[in-house]
């Protein structure tokens, strides 16, 4: 039995996959800091995959001992899409290992929010102690000072 031919059009695109994606591309080539540290790179890949095709029959009633069928071509085709995101770096060194996350400039927004949070714990502090240390120097003109 031949191979119908959406079947060479699957093939190719999945071997064109596997081409693209392999183990080295979700952990990376690990590169060695000078100071020691083992830096491992690890994405996330995902991947879509699309395949069809249709077989076109004419049929031609013009002859009196049945139908003739004229066969035309097949037509098809197939895609794939492949996206590679940073999920973070495994640091592995001095005794320790360590993954370090990637959440795509989330972490600077964070660490701006986190900053202006401890701005504002830092400025209300202040303002506490200030507002303490007036009511204490009054305390005490008050005991000093009676009227």
């Amino acid at each position: 039995m031949t191979e119908h031919p959406i079947e060479g059009l699957m093939k190719t695109t999945m071997n064109s996959l596997k081409e693209m994606v392999d183990v080295n591309t979700i952990v990376g080539e690990p590169v060695q800091s000078p100071d020691g540290l083992v830096i491992i790179p690890v994405s996330k890949i995902s991947f879509g995959f699309a395949s069809g095709g249709s077989e076109f029959n004419k049929k031609n009633n013009s002859s009196q001992n049945g139908p003739d069928e004229l066969k035309l071509p097949f037509g098809g085709g197939s895609g794939a899409g492949v996206s590679v995101q940073p999920v973070g770096f495994i640091v592995a060194g001095n005794g320790h290992i360590k993954l370090l996350t990637v959440d795509e400039g989330n972490t600077a927004l964070a660490s701006l929010f986190d900053f202006i949070n401890k701005l504002a714990d830092s400025i209300q502090q202040s303002i506490k102690k200030e507002k303490q240390y007036k009511n204490e120097r009054e305390n005490l003109d008050n005991v000093h000072n009676p009227s």
